[in-house]
C-alpha cells in the first residue's frame, strides 16, 4: 500500500521521519511518498483530506475529524515550547492597547499559533497571515508592527534586533497548567486499523533510530533546514522532539482535550457530538 505522509521541512519532522523514509525501517509492505510543506498548507490540505497522514496543527483538528484522527506518536507537545509574540525595539514601548489595532502577523490562520495568540489576547486586530518564515523580515520592514513566530525562530529573532512582547507558550501554560500540543499527526479514519496501528508504530521506531545517531545530523534533515546553523537544529530537535513525540499518552491527550476546549470557547461552539481526537488506545 502507498501512502502520502505530509510534514514541514522543519528539523524536528525530518528528525522524526528520516529513518521511516529513508529505508532504515522495515515496512511492513507501506510505502510511503513524502510531502514536504508548510504547516499552514498541510492544514488547508488536510481540511481537504487529500493526504493519507499528514502532520497538522492541533489548531485544526476540530475541523479535520470527520475524515481524520490522531495517531499517538510524531507530534510537537511540551513545555516551553509556545509561539512568541515579538516586535522591534521601537514598538516595544507601546502600550499594547495600542499595538492590537496594528497589522500583526499570524503563522496560519489554523495554526496553533493562532489560536494561542487568541487566548491571551482575543480582541486583537488586523491579523495577517502568512508563511511562518516570513515573518521577521515583514516586521523588520515595517510592513507589520509585531508578529508571532515558531519553530526556529524561536531561537534567532533577538540576534535580528526584535525584541519580546509576550510568551504566548507560558501564558497558556501558567493560565490552564498543562502542556502545549503543538502539532500532531494525523491519519485518515478510512485506513484499517491495522494500517494506523502499524504507521504509529513505525513512527516510533523512526524518532528511536533518530536518537540513538543523535547528535549527529543526517544529510536528510541538513537538506531541508534552509541555512540553519547546526547548533540551531540541534536546538530545534532538543526542544520539540520529546517523549511526547513518541507517544502523547494520558497527559499528552488531556492536554489536547484542553485546548479543543479552549477552542470551542473563542469560536462560541460545541463540540459535544464530535468524534474521538485520536485513533488509537495509549
Amino acid at each position: 500500500m502507498k501512502l502520502t505522509i505530509g510534514f514541514s521541512p522543519c528539523p524536528n519532522d525530518t528528525f522524526i521521519f528520516d529513518a521511516l523514509l529513508n529505508g532504515a525501517l522495515e515496512t511492513d509492505g507501506l510505502e510511503f511518498e513524502p510531502v514536504l510543506e508548510d504547516v499552514e498548507t498541510l492544514n488547508q490540505w488536510a481540511i481537504a483530506g487529500k493526504l493519507s497522514i499528514t502532520k497538522v496543527s492541533y489548531g485544526v483538528v476540530p475541523l479535520i475529524l470527520a475524515n481524520y484522527g490522531m495517531l499517538n506518536s510524531g507530534g510537537a507537545m511540551g513545555m516551553g515550547v509556545g509561539p512568541l509574540l515579538i516586535t522591534t525595539p521601537e514598538n516595544s514601548g507601546l502600550p499594547i492597547e495600542t499595538l492590537r489595532k496594528l497589522p500583526t502577523a499570524i503563522p496560519g490562520e489554523n495554526t496553533t499559533a493562532h489560536l494561542l495568540m487568541s487566548y491571551a489576547f482575543p480582541d486583537w486586530q488586523q491579523k495577517k497571515f502568512m508563511v511562518f518564515h516570513e515573518i521577521e523580515a515583514a516586521i523588520l520592514s515595517g510592513r507589520v508592527a509585531a508578529g508571532v513566530i515558531i519553530h526556529e525562530n524561536r531561537f534567532t529573532y533577538s540576534e535580528k534586533g526584535l525584541v519580546l512582547i509576550k510568551d504566548l507558550g507560558k501564558h497558556w501554560e501558567d493560565s490552564l497548567q498543562c502542556p502545549i500540543p503543538l502539532g500532531g499527526i494525523a491519519i485518515q479514519r478510512k485506513l484499517p486499523l491495522h494500517i494506523q496501528e502499524t504507521v504509529n508504530r513505525l513512527i516510533q521506531q523512526s524518532i528511536e533510530l533518530g536518537w540513538q545517531q543523535y547528535p549527529l545530523l543526517s544529510n536528510y534533515v541538513k537538506e531541508h533546514a534552509q541555512e540553519m546553523s547546526e547548533d540551531v537544529m540541534r536546538k530545534h530537535i532538543q526542544l520539540y522532539v520529546n517523549d511526547f513525540s513518541l507517544s502523547a499518552g494520558p497527559i499528552g491527550k488531556k492536554a489536547v482535550a484542553t485546548l479543543l476546549e479552549v477552542y470551542a470557547n473563542i469560536r462560541g461552539i460545541s463540540l459535544d457530538n464530535q468524534l474521538p481526537v485520536f485513533v488509537l488506545p495509549d
